[in-house]
């Protein structure tokens, strides 16, 4: 890893990365694409040096609270968050500031920080989203290597759920050809269900591929399922949006089971809950007290000296 001073970390919509770059090497990255302008490789992660201090300053000057964002481009909990902690000290001005917050991850290490994402989401909201792709365990470990398996995360959403957390699933993606099948498909949503998921995120049961991403992801497709990358060639030449010939089919059967399991699917709704902000904490009656007794002192004490300045008047 290296360190960078910024001159920013929250962007117009409240979202930050903390780090540039991915340890966990999942084959189908979109972050790897050229248009995100990465000038080192991708796994020399780069630390934002100063982003401590910038959030706490863009929090305190913010006009109204909101929920902040993190995750989008780069997991916050990768592996070296164990130690730089960055995240953790990221949450806990969140928290002091009373603002929410949600972010992405595929890492059980989010765990570590569960008593934190507790006291925000008592006081306001906080809603962390992960992504699955597979049930199968042995092809988990092929797609996204440097990270638990997707038994692990779905504990990791039971233990949230009990906590009284809010959990957002990414589906995606769907790879043509690997893991875009009807048994895949119902497995991971049967397993959201059981693990008390408010919400799917699905755009589509497919993979998107740019320059950059795409040239990695076949290199891996050679690498794990020879002949597969002359397949994709044959099929998409090309093209940015890569659907599964199953798609139609596939995207009916979502519909259904989330409909079924009283699960939200609509991205768009989804995306909505996720940007509104909550104000939990209601002001307690003792402090409603306090403030009518100090009101009542304040006003008196107005009365004695609006009184006081009329006798030494006259």
């Amino acid at each position: 890893m290296h360190y960078k001073t910024v001159k920013g970390i929250l962007s117009n919509d409240n979202t930050m990365n903390l780090y540039r770059g991915c340890q966990h090497g999942c084959i189908y990255c979109d972050s790897r694409s050229k248009c995100y302008h990465f000038e080192h490789d991708f796994e020399d992660i780069e630390v934002k040096e100063n982003a401590l201090s910038l959030l706490e300053n863009g929090l305190k000057h913010k006009r109204k609270k909101c929920m902040i964002q993190m995750g989008s481009m780069c997991d916050p909990y990768m592996p070296l968050e164990k130690e730089l902690k960055h995240v953790q000290k990221a949450l806990e001005l969140i928290e002091q500031y009373h603002f929410g917050v949600t972010l992405i991850t595929k890492s059980d290490l989010i765990l570590r920080d569960l008593e934190l994402l507790k006291k925000i989401n008592q006081q306001t909201k906080c809603v962390v989203q992960m992504t699955l792709t597979t049930f199968d365990e042995n092809l988990c470990q092929k797609l996204e290597p440097g990270v638990c398996t997707t038994q692990r995360r779905i504990e990791v959403l039971k233990e949230l759920h009990k906590n009284g957390i809010p959990t957002i699933v990414w589906l995606t993606p769907i790879l043509p050809f690997i893991n875009d099948s009807q048994e895949n498909i119902l497995k991971i949503l049967e397993e959201c269900h059981e693990a008390g998921v408010k919400g799917i995120i699905c755009f589509g049961m497919g993979v998107t591929l740019r320059e950059g991403s795409r040239e990695y992801y076949y290199k891996q497709l050679d690498r794990l399922f020879p002949g597969m990358k002359e397949k994709y060639q044959m099929t998409y030449n090309d093209q940015y949006t890569l659907n599964s010939p199953h798609n139609r089919d596939l995207m009916n059967l979502f519909f259904k089971k989330c409909q079924e399991y009283q699960m939200m699917c609509n991205y768009l709704e989804i995306f909505e809950y996720l940007q509104e902000f909550e104000e939990k904490t209601p002001i307690k009656k003792k402090d409603i007290h306090d403030f009518e007794q100090l009101f009542i002192l304040k006003r008196w004490k107005t009365i004695f000296l609006f009184y006081d300045f009329l006798i030494n008047f006259i």
